[in-house]
């Protein structure tokens, strides 16, 4: 018997992206049911996280076309990390394991089928590294690269190349779900939650459509 999987994807103003991401990730949970690599209990859960597009009214048409979508709609943008957690803490009632990824789809979805057999082979967090940084500019790459390492001096248990796409059991959400951040940095979080992980390296890819959500001012 195969476990429940839960996608879950922040959105914010993604209405050029998400009529070709719905469509990949549709495709990849659908063979990966038939696989009974997952249940077919299992969804792709887009959050919204207060659009000003049409970002919702696209969400709602995804999920009167086919019930494996289903959303999640913010009062308000309340930032990436908090429209994260929130798609989470939603799913953790209903799935055994998500998988939480960009709805621009530079992740590479290709490798959800290793993060899933990382969690049947055990382990309750499986974080998606990448390989190189080759796609990025010059600048991206180095202050990135001093990012972690700033952070790592600081103390923090922080995996390096890693963003936020990766798989977490229901434990592992269990364990997020009692800490009581207001700043909130999941990717220094999760490593404090304990709990046997893994890696699983990718390409990173240019986004699909639209406009990056993190601008200059925003990195910094």
């Amino acid at each position: 018997m195969s476990d429940t999987l839960y996608l879950v994807v922040p959105c914010y103003n993604e209405e050029e992206a998400l009529p070709e991401t719905s469509k990949r990730l549709l495709e990849k949970l659908t063979k990966m049911q038939e696989k009974d690599l997952v249940s077919k209990d299992s969804r792709i859960l887009f959050v919204n996280d207060g659009s000003k597009d049409k970002t919702w009214s696209i969400i709602e048409k995804l999920h009167e076309s086919n019930k494996l979508f289903c959303g999640l709609n913010l009062s308000r943008n309340k930032g990436h990390q908090n429209a994260l957690l929130a798609g989470l803490m939603t799913a953790k009632e209903l799935a055994d394991m998500t998988i939480s990824l960009d709805a621009d789809l530079q992740d590479d979805i290709d490798v959800i089928d290793k993060f899933v057999e990382e969690y049947y082979a055990g382990s309750d967090v499986v974080y998606g590294v990448r390989s190189s940084r080759k796609t990025d500019t010059f600048f991206k790459r180095t202050t990135a690269l001093g990012f972690y390492k700033f952070m790592t001096k600081l103390g923090v248990d922080v995996v390096y190349n890693h963003a936020d796409y990766r798989l977490m059991s229901k434990r592992a959400l269990e364990g997020l779900s009692q800490f009581k951040e207001v700043n909130l940095f999941l990717r220094g979080i999760v490593p404090l939650i304990g709990y046997r992980h893994t890696v699983v390296e990718y390409e990173r890819h240019e986004r699909i459509a639209g406009e990056s959500k993190y601008p200059l001012k925003k990195m910094l």
